[in-house]
């Protein structure tokens, strides 16, 4: 008997269906979870880009630069959890629309926020990435998904260092 998993056919248009040895309901179960960390991932690169665009006071540099360096690496894993959707076959965002969906990370539409509110919020959404990337992590492992796996543990070990460089930031002048 041939130790070789047949590939069954994926659920996505034909066109689509990337051959992989997943079984159709790890395929979709390892695909939801991602695609709503795509959206959470979209949410916080905006609200970072926001917060960049839009911070100001004494440490406006230190500030502008340092959202703009984490917008830059969250940016950075959108694409890579979307292509990881497609290597296993299943189909990930199509639209802001879809996004917003699916999001956990809240918008922040107000005309103006405190630096150190600025910090805290985006400390507090990088924790709540983690936590959504654990529970990802979770769903890819019980399905034997590891490159998946592996992939979230690199995000989850980012996410991290973002929310404790905003934690130091936002501390109070000593």
């Amino acid at each position: 008997m041939s130790r070789v998993r047949h590939l069954e056919p994926r659920q996505a248009a034909a066109a689509l269906a990337t051959p992989t040895d997943l079984k159709n309901d790890a395929v979709s179960a390892v695909a939801a979870a991602i695609n709503a960390l795509v959206a959470d991932v979209f949410a916080l690169y905006v609200k970072t880009k926001n917060f960049h665009w839009h911070v100001s006071g004494p440490h406006f540099r230190d500030y502008h630069l340092l959202l703009d360096e984490q917008s830059e690496q969250i940016f950075a894993a959108t694409d890579e959890l979307a292509e990881r959707v497609r290597k296993i076959g299943g189909t990930t965002l199509r639209s802001i629309g879809h996004i917003a969906k699916l999001q956990r990370v809240k918008d922040n539409d107000a005309e103006f926020v405190a630096p150190q509110a600025m910090l805290r919020e985006l400390m507090d959404d990088n924790e709540m990435l983690a936590h959504n990337m654990r529970a990802a992590h979770e769903v890819a492992e019980k399905h034997n998904d590891v490159a998946t796996t592996s992939l979230l543990e690199n995000f989850i070990d980012q996410a991290e260092r973002r929310a404790w460089f905003l934690f130091e930031a936002s501390q109070a002048e000593r």
